[in-house]
């Protein structure tokens, strides 16, 4: 038995989409533990492409069980979007299991995002306007809407009722648009339950089950270390927990049921909406990155900002999610730079600080120190094992190691499955 918990150690958008896939091979469970569809995985199969952003990545494998926990919030129409969308392309989704104490994105959750964000002005967040964070205060609030709440027509009925007593009167009164009739919402709902009904289960049973069994267990993070609620750069966040103590909480399993923790990072940094942003690149070099990383945002399209690679931020994430390893994604993005960056530390007011501040004005104020290393030039797509890759390539990945206080244990040079450098199995 081995539980993994996959998680980015970035901004998000690292790549988890590829590695979640290319672990999921030998996994027999794979569990998304938090977000929304705010998030989207890319995976490359061959020359086909799949964009997921409810759906766990292992659902390509069809021995692979798939689970949606309860820490995730769910936009039922897009889930079935999603679903019909694979199965479009032969994939089947029979294998996927929903929590039935997951939380319910309504019609006016994404209302309220969108006219909360704009309000915002200068001030705005970088949402994605995907309702996910409205859905995740009325959790807070304790007035949310379960999966298990659709199944009994009076108790749904009486929630929407409840909820719209209150955010009927914050759109008229506060925002003057237009409210939600309850009648309305529940017509809208009713096919949305019939076919979502019998993928909802306990799934917590379902995860907890299969480590007692001695299966292998892999926990697919969305978003990543810097975007979490608590421990990222407040309140340029998200609305949960991408770190690895969320997947306990999100998947309804103990921590000492957790073997290894690995962090995704890629071989340079990006990020996607507002804050600030230390080693980005508003010259030709982060245009470049961009260009070759084809970084532009898989569920909102948006273009990323693009920087050097921040061991600093490294070092936190190992910290923060005590990872036993990391997956470097996307280092043939920079094959053909013929000088390198890795950010060591900030500058601040005349100090090196070497560590992550919490301070976002503390953070906007940093100067980032470099080292400068030698670039390859060569392709890097075609290796297979770390000893075929440039010494220089080579001496990059060992000085992120260094830097960030944990081992490179696995390489993507490209976004195909077998496009993966293997230097420690985690199963």
């Amino acid at each position: 038995m081995s539980a993994v918990v996959l998680i980015g150690a970035q901004w998000g958008d690292e790549g988890k989409g590829k590695i979640t896939d290319f672990l999921a091979e030998k996994a027999d469970v794979v569990v998304r533990y938090q977000g929304g569809s705010n998030a989207g995985h890319t995976v490359v199969v061959g020359e086909e492409e799949y964009k997921l952003h409810l759906i766990p990545s292992g659902i390509l494998y069809p021995n692979t069980s798939c689970i949606i926990g309860n820490g995730v919030v769910v936009n039922i129409e897009t889930l079935l979007k999603e679903m019909d969308g694979l199965k479009e392309r032969g994939i089947e989704t029979d294998h996927l299991h929903i929590s039935d104490r997951a939380h319910v994105i309504m019609p006016y959750h994404l209302l309220l995002d969108q006219l909360q964000e704009e309000g915002k002005g200068d001030q705005k967040i970088g949402t994605t306007k995907k309702g996910i964070g409205p859905a995740y205060v009325d959790k807070a609030s304790r007035v949310g809407i379960r999966m298990v709440d659709l199944l009994d027509q009076d108790i749904f009925a009486a929630k929407v009722e409840a909820n719209l007593k209150e955010k009927n009167l914050l759109f008229t009164k506060v925002y003057e648009v237009e409210g939600f009739q309850k009648e309305e919402i529940i017509a809208q709902f009713e096919p949305f339950i019939e076919r979502i009904k019998p993928y909802l289960t306990d799934t917590s049973l379902l995860v907890n089950q299969a480590l007692e069994q001695g299966e292998n267990v892999l926990f697919e993070g969305a978003q990543g270390t810097l975007l979490d609620l608590d421990q990222g750069t407040y309140p340029f966040v998200t609305s949960s927990h991408p770190t690895a103590g969320g997947a306990c909480i999100g998947a309804g399993v103990g921590p000492t049921k957790i073997n290894k923790v690995l962090g995704v990072v890629k071989a340079y940094t990006t990020r996607v909406g507002e804050g600030p942003f230390p080693t980005e690149l508003n010259d030709a070099t982060g245009e470049m990155i961009r260009k070759e990383g084809v970084e532009f945002g898989t569920t909102t399209g948006r273009p990323r900002r693009c920087g050097w690679f921040d061991a600093v931020i490294a070092r936190y994430s190992v910290r923060m999610s005590g990872l036993t390893g990391l997956a470097l994604t996307k280092l043939d993005v920079l094959d053909k730079l013929d000088e390198l960056k890795i950010c060591y530390g900030y500058e601040y007011q005349g100090q090196v600080l070497s560590q992550f501040p919490s301070s976002l004005q503390t953070l906007e104020d940093c100067r980032p120190l470099y080292e400068i290393m030698e670039g390859w030039q060569e392709d890097t797509s075609k290796a297979r094992t770390f000893e075929a890759l440039p010494d220089k390539a080579q001496k990059y990945i060992k000085r992120i190691e260094e830097l960030s206080g944990s081992k490179v244990v696995l390489v993507a040079v490209g976004p195909k499955r077998d496009q993966t450098i293997v230097r420690e199995e985690l199963y």
